[in-house]
């Protein structure tokens, strides 16, 4: 509940009966005609009714169903409002307030539609209007009713993840050793400390002594989506943050699904991060330190070790513009945790359409980064389309995995 100052001002009528009065009484006193004396007297009658009615409210008081609201894209959530005058007295009328980017539909008395097609935080307004002295005063002033967070929605996709020596917890990543696990691996001897369950009883009476059964062990990984939030230059780097954000929430979606633990890490003006976990209300946890987080220029921050789980696996969703954001992913690396960088970048970050021979400069440039990147550990992949991230990470896996390397 909060409460907002009023501004009483004159309205169009105390404006009109004033400018009436007034002109009368001039050309009455003039022209010395006493019927505009009469004709002007009600109007300041009307005018002196004031001074008698009640005090007029000195603020409004709003009070929402709901400080926050949470939705993905395209949808709608539904919000009740009641705005009531403290203070004195006043007839009120609470209106949608013109917006941008998000709309509010009036469905009731008091309630209200909030919907948003793009992801983002808003606040959605309500354009307060009262009236007070019998309708010669008014005042109006727009009301922050609620917070909404609209979520990226990103396509369920089955987006592959590096291969990487992942931690001792049970998962769903297949690997080549053996160990607890539901797929079959191999049949060998009995060997002292082995479990009974595992014996296979008819290989063991064909072959006259005790064989077990070896399952591949099933391992879950720790995976860390890592954003970019610096400012980039105007042109098509402009979408460059939408593409980032949508990335990591399929990456953070997939991971999650799996059975996975899923963090993030915001490096902007200021250094965010979530530490790893499982469950849904991880999810919406990581969506909200997304939303939270302020773009603008990094500053150097490494990303403290805390943030991230040993051997995790880091997908970086960048432009690659941001030198110490790349010296970020190496130290990453240097680390010890598998990363792999995303470009998000579709084009020359330029306003204006390059010259042919520049615009092929900066791509042999941008050829040579990604090579030296990759020479150091990191590869970067180019996401050339929003619908074919699962198919660069599995390219760029499979480039870079050593032969005879698993998990």
């Amino acid at each position: 509940m909060t409460e907002h100052q009023l501004t009483w001002r004159a309205s169009p009528a105390a404006l009109a009966l004033t400018t009436c009065a007034a002109v009368a009484l001039t050309a009455g006193v003039v022209g010395r005609w006493w019927e505009l004396i009469v004709f002007a007297a009600p109007m300041l009658g009307a005018l002196g009714t004031v001074m008698w009615l009640p005090r007029p409210a000195t603020g409004v008081r709003v009070e929402a169903s709901a400080r926050m609201l949470r939705c993905f894209e395209a949808e709608s959530v539904h919000l009740s409002v009641d705005v009531t005058a403290c203070g004195g007295a006043a007839e009120l009328e609470a209106a949608p307030a013109p917006s941008d980017g998000y709309t509010v539909e009036q469905v009731g008395v008091g309630d209200y539609v909030v919907s948003a097609n793009r992801w983002g935080r808003y606040e959605p307004a309500l354009t307060v209007t009262a009236r007070a002295g019998g309708g010669l005063l008014t005042a109006s002033l727009p009301v922050p009713v609620t917070e909404l967070r609209v979520f990226p929605l990103a396509p369920p996709m089955p987006t592959p993840l590096p291969h990487a020596t992942l931690p001792d917890r049970i998962g769903a990543h297949r690997t080549r050793r053996f160990g607890s696990g539901v797929e079959f691996g191999d049949i060998r001897p009995h060997a002292p400390g082995d479990p009974l369950r595992s014996v296979n009883w008819p290989v063991s009476a064909r072959r006259g002594r005790l064989h077990v059964t070896e399952r591949i062990m099933d391992r879950a990984a720790d995976v860390v989506a890592v954003l970019d939030t610096t400012p980039q230059a105007p042109g098509p780097a402009s979408e460059s943050l939408h593409r980032t954000v949508r990335g990591a929430t399929q990456v953070v979606q997939t991971a999650l699904q799996r059975g996975d633990r899923a963090g993030v890490v915001v490096h902007g003006l200021r250094l965010r991060w979530l530490g790893a976990d499982i469950g849904r209300r991880q999810f919406y946890r990581i969506l909200d330190t997304v939303l939270d987080s302020d773009a603008g220029a990094s500053e150097g921050t490494l990303v403290p070790r805390v943030a991230l789980p040993p051997r995790a696996v880091v997908l970086a969703f960048s432009t690659m513009l941001d030198t110490n954001f790349a010296l970020s992913l190496l130290e990453l690396r240097r680390r010890g945790h598998v990363v792999v960088a995303v470009d998000v970048l579709r084009g020359p970050p330029f306003e204006y359409e390059l010259d042919p021979m520049t615009g092929r400069m900066w791509r042999l440039e941008r050829r040579n980064m990604y090579r030296n990147m990759g020479v150091l550990g990191v590869p970067v992949v180019a996401w050339d389309d929003d619908s074919a991230l699962d198919l660069a990470l599995a390219l760029a896996d499979r480039a870079r995995r050593p032969s005879g390397a698993f998990r």
